[in-house]
């Protein structure tokens, strides 16, 4: 089985490698809804999510069904304006305006991915008009649960409202997690993007193809682009161009967009992600060290859920100020602990982030 893209008349300037800042936002989101999916990403998972602001986390929850179970289009927009050659933004938010251009009809089709309506189907413009494929659509979203029905029902009602909660609910992503994690990212994407360009014109598609994964492969013969994957379907890129979209939070994950009318795309891992620079030994060994210490565990917990001064850790623990002073020390020593002034008052909280990198579990025990 495999999915094949038509690329009968491409012409090679037609080719574009460029990374996409909401793409990358919609793996983060996959992500943190599967962590079994990425191994490699599970101490930022956790730190993520223990950051995370509940009224947020709740929100996130509303439609994980467009990135959990299925990666939908919508995070890809610059593929479904019309010309099919338009590129990703070069920000969150350019992307974002690019959402707003599609049609009501593309977005609500789009949206309802989730329902596993084929997006090698024609396309269903008449969505909100049609009573028949509006039926058909709750009926599916019946089947997934009362929060797709929910969502469903208010996609078809008010197609605006649901695209401006998307852009709202992406934007606050933006500012609670993934700018930190772009800024980080974007530059190793932008890397990547320029080698595989500069395999396309020095050397062809086919070596292209060939070092964006080893499941990808051009049949010259018949001029497809063959994906090795368990799915089938044939998209065509006639009258318009070819995108290939770097990810390094989708790892391993190979994406083909094939929807009907839309630019076909690749988005293509660039390899397991490492957000952090690795922990040397001695710093392992002090962190180790200090979580040994029975106190030490107990004000982990209460600096977890907030931050404390000395004197009210001291009067938690039924200790003196110097003695928990002494403690703090050592996790501060070892990088656990940050420490901020407030007025006459200097407050200490734990690291979740460095933490988190020590493993799931010790995180996951101090948070119970």
């Amino acid at each position: 089985m495999s999915v094949r893209i038509d690329i009968t008349g491409l012409r090679p300037e037609q080719v574009a490698v460029v990374p996409s800042a909401l793409a990358e936002l919609g793996m983060a989101l996959h992500a943190l809804c599967e962590p079994g999916h990425h191994p490699g990403l599970q101490g930022w998972v956790t730190g993520v999510t223990a950051r995370l602001d509940p009224h947020l986390a709740d929100r996130m929850c509303e439609a994980d069904f467009l990135w959990r179970t299925t990666f939908s289009d919508l995070f890809m927009p610059f593929a479904g304006i019309p010309g099919r050659s338009t590129l990703p933004g070069a920000t969150l938010a350019e992307d974002l305006d690019l959402v707003d251009k599609l049609t009501d009809g593309q977005f609500v089709d789009a949206a309802l991915e989730f329902t596993c309506t084929p997006a090698s189907a024609a396309p269903q413009e008449g969505i909100l008009d049609d009573p028949a494929v509006r039926c058909r659509a709750l009926e599916v979203a019946a089947s997934r649960g009362p929060r797709q029905v929910r969502f469903t029902r208010r996609l078809l009602d008010d197609p605006p409202s649901v695209r401006a909660w998307l852009r709202r609910f992406l934007e606050d992503c933006e500012e609670a997690f993934f700018a930190d994690v772009w800024a980080r990212l974007r530059h190793q994407l932008a890397a990547d993007a320029r080698h595989k360009t500069d395999l396309l014109r020095r050397k062809g598609l086919a070596e292209a193809l060939t070092a964006v994964s080893p499941a990808t492969s051009l049949d010259e013969e018949s001029g497809h682009i063959v994906v090795d994957k368990l799915a089938q379907a044939l998209t065509i890129t006639s009258g318009g161009g070819l995108l290939l979209v770097p990810t390094s939070l989708g790892w391993p994950h190979l994406n083909v967009l094939h929807r009907t009318g839309w630019q076909p795309l690749l988005h293509y891992p660039v390899g397991s992600l490492d957000l952090t620079a690795p922990t040397s030994v001695e710093e392992l060994t002090l962190r180790m060290t200090a979580l040994s210490h029975p106190v030490r565990m107990r004000i982990c917990r209460h600096l977890a859920r907030s931050a404390y001064t000395t004197g009210e850790l001291a009067r938690v623990h039924d200790m003196t100020p110097p003695e928990i002073s002494r403690h703090l020390g050592v996790l501060k020593k070892a990088g656990l602990i940050t420490t901020r002034r407030r007025g006459r008052y200097v407050l200490h909280q734990l690291d979740v982030t460095v933490v988190a990198r020590l493993g799931s579990d010790f995180l996951e025990g101090i948070l119970r």
